[in-house]
């Protein structure tokens, strides 16, 4: 089973056999040319998609199965799944993403928790102890809030800088600000859900999750490729 994980950059992707894992591959939605050549050498016999870039992303996606005999299957949230019930007004408008990584979530923790990936969109998701989805987040990714002060501001350039407590130059004061605006979101989030549930454990994936946790004042464990294990329990779900 091939699994992947089709965000708005990037596309991540891992081979799954008896349940053990290949070594996983990225590569940006822009080059998705080597997704194609992993497939026709190792061609799979079931591919199970997370894509939230879109229409002409998913025909490439099918583009890139084609001649491998195996169409793509293309995950869309539902009302209830491996022990998630999806509180969106209407489930199917959930981001497949978010979706699969609540799943993995659920498997991962058993009792109340907040679920946080970090791309280019951060998304805070919250699961109550019985493992309902009680609803989330959707904030800029550090990157793009970043680009959006450089590209709408004068005299701000898009240059990383460090986290500071009392930034001194422009670069430092845009990243802490950045920073510290993603941090307070989950600090925010991990309060309310900790009034409701009582004990709550938080989960952080994504590219940017390492630089998230660095400074965060909840306690995190930093899960990575959240959404290829849900994609995982989905598959040996259907199966």
């Amino acid at each position: 089973m091939l699994l992947l994980d089709v965000g708005n950059s990037r596309c991540k992707w891992v081979r799954v056999e008896e349940g053990r894992w290949s070594q996983p591959q990225a590569c940006d939605n822009a080059e998705l040319e080597r997704l194609q050549a992993d497939m026709q050498r190792h061609p799979p016999r079931r591919v199970l998609v997370s894509n939230v870039a879109g229409e002409e992303v998913a025909a490439r996606v099918r583009a890139c199965c084609a001649g491998t005999g195996c169409e793509p299957e293309f995950i869309q949230a539902a009302a209830m799944r491996c022990g998630v019930r999806n509180g969106y007004r209407i489930p199917q408008q959930l981001g497949s993403d978010r979706w699969a990584a609540l799943i993995a979530a659920r498997r991962r923790v058993p009792g109340a928790c907040l679920v946080v990936n970090c791309g280019t969109a951060t998304t805070v998701d919250a699961l109550s102890a019985q493992g309902e989805f009680l609803g989330g987040l959707i904030l800029p990714g550090l990157s793009l809030m970043l680009h959006s002060l450089h590209a709408n501001t004068a005299q701000l350039a898009a240059a990383e800088g460090t986290a500071q407590d009392f930034p001194q130059d422009t670069a430092d004061a845009m990243w802490s600000g950045v920073l510290r605006a993603t941090q307070g979101a989950i600090r925010c989030q991990f309060d309310v859900l900790q009034r409701r549930e009582g004990a709550v454990r938080c989960l952080i994936g994504g590219g940017a999750a390492e630089r998230v946790m660095q400074g965060l004042s909840v306690p995190a464990e930093h899960f990575e490729h959240m959404v290829l294990h849900g994609l995982q329990i989905l598959g040996e779900d259907q199966a």
